[in-house]
């Protein structure tokens, strides 16, 4: 089986899709192909986001924002939208996911937490469903 991809899409791939990619590349390593773009990408990731991950040993600092391509959900299999589905091309043969999450933007680290911590679970469970186990 080649290796699978997973693409993270949410309005300004600046909190929860940059998190969302982290924590797969994190537990994952390169047993999947990540990528994390967003439909109007913002200039820089929130900071909120960063501070949190880098509490959970992740930092994300060098990371910026990347805008939703065709090209990356053609090479994906399979997309989680966080709040921008409407905004995502659809093609036959692609497993997508809704992922209704609260916006982290304009938010404090103490907002965020909870937020980050959400999405660390369903990516946990985003492997177990992929059959692939978590390093950590």
């Amino acid at each position: 089986m080649s290796t699978p991809s997973v693409l993270f899409v949410c309005v300004h791939n600046a909190g929860r899709s940059q998190m969302a990619a982290a924590f797969l590349t994190h537990l994952a390593g390169d047993r999947v192909v990540v990528r994390s773009a967003g439909s109007a990408p913002a200039d820089t990731v929130n900071p909120a986001v960063v501070e949190a991950m880098k509490e959970r040993g992740i930092d994300i600092s060098a990371e910026t924002p990347k805008i939703l391509t065709t090209e990356a959900v053609l090479a994906s299999d399979v997309v989680i939208t966080m709040g921008s589905g409407d905004t995502c091309p659809v093609f036959p043969g692609k497993r997508y996911l809704d992922w209704q999450l609260d916006d982290p933007a304009g938010q404090g680290v103490d907002a965020v937490r909870p937020i980050r911590d959400e999405i660390e679970q369903r990516v946990r469970d985003l492997l177990a469903e992929l059959d692939i186990p978590a390093t950590t």
